[in-house]
């Protein structure tokens, strides 16, 4: 990784036309910087970790790489048509591997339910599992499919930030009963509790509670059918990578292990930005890739706002929180063979588990788990002969009154998850351990300045969304604009790649020197 004085940066970037600053090298931050070259800008990427990516980073330890967020690449055309924007070739850069099965889902009682891209054999398993939902779940695909389309391709992939546009689509959200919950819906379709949980949990890979959150991220089911689901070789880290050489390539300058204090804003103008160490940096515009809360409360902390005011962000209902436990595993390489890329083992409850996440703020004994095993696809995430996996609980964020001291709860939750596990996944996991990293609530907040530790921003619920989000162009000062997770369309990574290209939309090319 290219290091950068920051006094050397600063002269570059003080007063110069066409100047922006991008703080973060999230997956949002990266895409937004690559459209801002390819736009004539010169960029600087401003970032407190040492590696790009973000939450699509990684760690390395003890020859073990774990990837620390997302795990898969859906709808891969967005990275191409990011990449062609630039006039560089995603797959060049980035080798994407089909997954087929897409994952696993498992429940106590020994059912189980395999997601694949093949028609017949999805429509095999729901008989198998549910035979007198078949038909509903046809009709279940179709709906995806209508909000894919609208929801994804159209909303998705615009500035939502003036009301009108909301007023317009609201006929449209009325007939697709956005109001109803992906859970609700599911349920409307299908009886088996079970295939309502297969195709209601998506919602959880970007931080909503199936139970509340609109029914039109039942997208999703359309999206990973019709697009497959990829891994990218090397992890999101190398993907970041690639995206980091492209922004290099430009010109633009990654300035990592340096933190911005402050978004600097005189006369109703950003001017640039402050760092933690009192630097001021200038920039013609100002680009946040940091969390929406995050931006508003601290970076804008002496600017007085006039829609997202802290009392206002204080309302906000932000996603869940994660655990997440990676580890490494000694001589399992040929182990386990029944335990492929993705597994997804369910406890007890659902709904329940649920409402006790999102709605009471309860830690509970009981708990539903996310199992990555990389290896089996890339070697290369481990010494050979082993095995690296991360192992994901969705929590309660830090904003409950639930008297979680995580310093102290950590050994007892990762000692329950470890006995679920050997269970029902991994027998004799505990004995094959020989590395581990693991990352709480407070992990989220402190690594990734998260309001209260959320994992994925704000939740997507429906008052939550498009309009009623953080917009991509800030109406608290000209000059700023945002991408990432907590601004319009959301979290996922096609999400925080599509709000780049909102962005794009809204900032003029760069004036050509004359």
């Amino acid at each position: 990784m290219t290091r950068v004085d920051p006094n050397e940066s600063a002269h570059a970037a003080q007063g110069g036309r066409n100047r922006a600053i991008v703080i973060g090298a999230g997956l949002g931050g990266l895409a937004a910087a690559m459209r801002l070259g390819a736009k004539g800008y010169r960029v600087t990427v401003i970032d407190r970790l040492d590696v790009p990516g973000g939450r699509g980073s990684a760690i390395w330890q003890d020859g073990h790489r774990f990837d620390l967020g997302p795990t898969i690449v859906t709808v891969p055309q967005l990275y191409r048509e990011l990449f062609a924007v630039c006039g560089r070739d995603f797959d060049d850069a980035v080798t994407l591997k089909s997954l087929d099965p897409f994952y696993e889902i498992r429940w106590p009682d020994g059912t189980r339910f395999t997601a694949q891209q093949d028609t017949g054999r999805l429509r095999a398993e729901v008989a198998r599992l549910a035979p007198g939902d078949l038909a509903g779940f046809d009709k279940f695909l179709e709906d995806s499919a209508a909000r894919y389309w609208f929801g994804f391709e159209d909303l998705g992939r615009r500035s939502m930030h003036q009301l009108w546009e909301l007023i317009k689509v609201l006929p449209t959200f009325a007939s697709l009963r956005a109001d109803r919950s992906v859970y609700a819906h599911a349920a409307r379709r299908v009886k088996d509790e079970k295939l309502r949980m297969a195709l209601s949990f998506h919602p959880l890979f970007i931080g909503g509670d199936p139970l509340h959150v609109t029914s039109m991220y039942i997208l999703v089911a359309y999206l990973e059918k019709e697009f497959g689901v990829h891994y990218a070789m090397g992890g999101l880290a190398h993907m970041a990578r690639a995206m980091a050489d492209v922004i290099e390539d430009q010109g633009g300058t990654l300035l990592m292990e340096t933190e911005v204090d402050e978004i600097v804003v005189r006369d109703g103008s950003v001017t640039g930005v402050r760092l933690a160490t009192g630097l001021e940096m200038g920039a013609d515009i100002v680009v946040s890739n940091a969390d929406s809360g995050h931006t508003y409360t601290n970076l804008l902390r002496n600017h007085r706002k006039r829609r997202w005011t802290k009392k206002r962000l204080t309302r906000t209902r932000y996603s869940m929180s994660l655990f997440v436990w990676y580890f490494g595993t000694k001589g399992t390489a040929q182990g386990w063979p029944d335990v492929g890329h993705h597994t997804i083992l369910n406890g007890p409850r659902y709904a329940g588990l649920l409402r006790d996440i999102f709605i009471k703020g309860k830690l509970c004994d009981d708990m539903s788990l996310y199992v990555h095993r990389p290896s089996v696809t890339d070697p290369s995430v481990a010494p050979e002969g082993d095995d690296s996996f991360y192992v994901l609980s969705p929590v309660p964020h830090l904003g409950h009154d639930n008297g979680v001291d995580w310093s102290e709860e950590e050994p007892r939750y990762k000692a329950k998850m470890l006995k679920m596990l050997e269970e029902q996944l991994l027998p004799g996991l505990g004995e094959k351990i020989s590395t581990e990293v693991v990352f709480t609530p407070e992990t989220f907040r402190d690594r990734y300045l998260s309001p209260l530790g959320a994992g994925f921003s704000i939740e997507p619920r429906i008052l939550q969304s498009a309009w009623f989000r953080p917009h991509n162009i800030s109406e608290e000062a000209k000059g700023l604009y945002l991408v990432g997770a907590g601004t319009h369309p959301g979290a996922g990574v096609p999400g925080v790649i599509s709000t780049a290209e909102v962005l794009s939309t809204l900032v003029p090319d760069a004036q050509v020197a004359r």
